[in-house]
């Protein structure tokens, strides 16, 4: 299978981006930029749409994405999906809507292993006293997140979040 890739300049940092011919694969944050692309219309599409995002001119990415995991990884980022634009769930209420409450820890450490970061948006999930914790790229960086999505609403959704 031949992968294509490329980085994102996103205004938190370098992302790199891995796709096949149909999907994308992985969407993360690193340190360097790199010298070799391998660019693709998965990668390109990408960057468009994380473009628009950044300049808050896209609420819901329209991505093929295709995550590798195991089942209970990808039915957790699943739900993630769906947690739409401005909206903050507790990683409790994730585990409900899997229909087991006693998988709160496995739920985030696939939140943890999230591969396509922003795209499946791990950073809309927060403790259930409304904290900010864990987020692969950096707690400065889920925070960032979050009020980047709260500026782009009309009204404020996250006065009640605690920063940390």
């Amino acid at each position: 299978m031949e992968f294509f890739n490329d980085v994102y300049d996103s205004p938190i940092g370098y992302l790199a981006l891995k796709a096949t011919t149909t999907h994308l694969t992985e969407l993360k944050f690193v340190e360097k930029k790199g010298k070799v692309f391998h660019r693709n219309k998965i990668t390109d599409e990408t960057i468009l749409q994380l473009n628009l995002y950044f300049n808050n001119e896209l609420k819901q990415f329209s991505l093929p994405i295709q995550p590798t995991g195991s089942d209970f990884r990808i039915k957790v980022w699943s739900v993630l999906e769906k947690i739409q634009f401005g909206e903050l769930k507790s990683y409790k209420d994730v585990a409900k809507e899997l229909g087991s409450i006693k998988s709160v820890r496995a739920v985030g450490l696939a939140n943890g292993d999230n591969p396509i970061v922003i795209i499946i948006p791990c950073h809309r999930v927060i403790g259930s006293n409304n904290s900010i914790v864990g987020y692969g790229g950096g707690i400065w960086r889920k925070r960032w997140l979050i009020d980047h999505e709260n500026a782009g609403m009309q009204q404020t959704l996250f006065d009640s979040v605690n920063y940390l």
